[in-house]
């Protein structure tokens, strides 16, 4: 089936609407290769005025404060779609969500791999004054409703209710070469397959690279769970060749000598809903009933990373590892700030950090033009204390947004030499997997599943 992959946000814009509507109609990233086609749209407002109808009706309904509007981003899978299907798809999907109510504008992103249609909307009903709903019913229930509707339409694929599959960030980061926790669990699994002879010495392997175990009679799926990790894996949704009677199946092929323990083929996955956005996601209040809290993409990398670094509670490693180096360690609050950046914003993949730090330039850029006429104004002599208290609050507000920026710039700098530490920690503990094992156990050999010669000799 195909990668097709729907995100939605809802941001509460309570900064400036004129900024993000600005900032998704920058024709450097919607106009298509001729120059002179830009694919964006207005629906129950005109193009050219859309900020100005918005605020017109919050005016005349009264209702100018609150939650000003919402930021929803529908993105595809890269070679998916083309720019203007996508486009027809955004437009058609915002047309049926917010019918003849609500004024929104549609703008279609083409500077990414996977093409994104940004819709910003009005939270006022220009027809009768009502607010829009941002309940967890409407998000999960009206919003993908009408997504699976509108793909189904389309011949695109959809992700029916009760359907498994992995994460879209788990699949954007693979896809990418970048690692995931859950790549990381399969890479963990392969070692300690490697190490093992039977069932028994699989979990003591698995056991010594931290993990925890769930198993038994009284446990319906079997699951694991990485050291510092705040959730359990089941076995088998690792993929094709990682449940308990495969792993056992792959044991006792190395025991008989029919099959060395050689890792699966990649398993065939389609992506889940997964938001991409360049500022705070919509969460309805208490969260998403029954889904528990989990770490993906760049939140799992670098809390995996802190870990290392001894900062996790309750699972601080024995020692620290040999490859986190002195400097890191004395810089360990920047990493920890960095990592709580990531958390408080949702940012998991390199793109949602990339659409981040353009979201925060163009406030900069908007704010910079506004404080620069305030400056005009008092120059002329205008304004008095009103015009300078109105210019420091922006400043105080642009020294905020550029410390973001700068704090997006060093996650995006040092996303290389984390993945790096990281990778450099998961071949480590294989490598002390297999010392262990070469020293404490008999040697196997692949081809006979016997002991070696060596091995009878030291029994006699």
């Amino acid at each position: 089936r195909l990668d097709h992959c729907v995100d939605y946000v809802l941001n509460h814009e309570k900064t400036d609407m004129a900024a993000v509507l600005d900032y998704i109609g920058w024709t450097d990233k919607n106009a298509l290769p001729d120059g002179r086609s830009v694919l964006e749209t207005a629906i129950n407002c005109d193009l050219k005025s859309a900020y100005q109808d918005m605020q017109e009706t919050k005016r005349r309904w009264g209702k100018p404060g609150g939650v000003l509007g919402y930021h929803l981003i529908h993105a595809f899978a890269p070679g998916e779609v083309t720019p203007k299907q996508a486009h027809e798809i955004g437009v058609e999907f915002a047309s049926r969500l917010l019918g003849d109510r609500y004024e929104a504008v549609i703008s279609t992103h083409l500077d990414r791999d996977h093409l994104h249609c940004h819709i910003l909307f009005n939270s006022v009903s220009f027809v009768d004054g009502a607010k829009y709903k941002n309940t967890f019913k409407d998000y999960y229930g009206d919003i993908r409703g009408i997504s699976n509707e509108v793909s189904r339409t389309h011949g695109l694929s959809v992700i029916e209710p009760g359907e498994g599959g992995r994460h879209y960030a788990e699949w954007d980061a693979e896809a990418q070469g970048r690692p995931t926790l859950r790549a990381l669990v399969r890479q963990d699994i392969e070692a300690a397959i490697a190490s093992a002879y039977t069932m028994k010495t699989f979990w003591q392997q698995l056991e010594e690279l931290g993990y925890t175990v769930k198993r038994g009679a009284n446990v319906k799926h079997t699951a694991v769970k990485p050291p510092g990790g705040q959730r359990f894996f089941r076995l088998d949704s690792l993929g094709g060749g990682y449940t308990e009677a495969d792993i056992q199946a792959r044991l006792s092929g190395v025991r008989s000598g029919e099959a060395p323990p050689s890792a699966p083929a990649s398993p065939s996955f389609h992506p889940l809903v997964q938001p991409l956005t360049p500022g705070r996601r919509y969460r309805p209040k208490g969260g998403i009933p029954g889904r528990p809290r989990k770490l993906k993409g760049l939140r799992a990398l670098y809390f995996k990373y802190l870990y290392l670094l001894g900062a996790v509670p309750k699972r601080r490693p024995k020692k620290r590892a040999a490859f986190v180096s002195r400097a890191e360690i004395i810089k360990f609050d920047r990493y920890q700030e960095q990592f709580q950046y990531l958390m408080k914003n949702r940012i998991e993949t390199a793109d949602q950090l990339s659409m981040q730090y353009d979201a925060l330039q163009a406030s900069i850029d908007a704010l910079t033009d506004q404080r620069r006429e305030l400056y005009r104004i008092r120059r002329a002599g205008h304004g008095g204390g009103t015009v300078t208290d109105e210019i420091t609050g922006l400043t105080a507000k642009l020294r905020e947004l550029r410390r973001e920026l700068k704090l997006c710039a060093r996650i995006e700098k040092g996303i290389s030499a984390v993945q790096e530490t990281v990778r450099a920690d998961t071949s480590e503990a294989r490598s002390v997997i297999h010392e262990k094992t070469d020293k404490s156990g008999p040697q196997r050999h692949f081809e006979t599943g016997r002991r070696t010669p060596a091995d009878h000799g030291r029994e006699r």
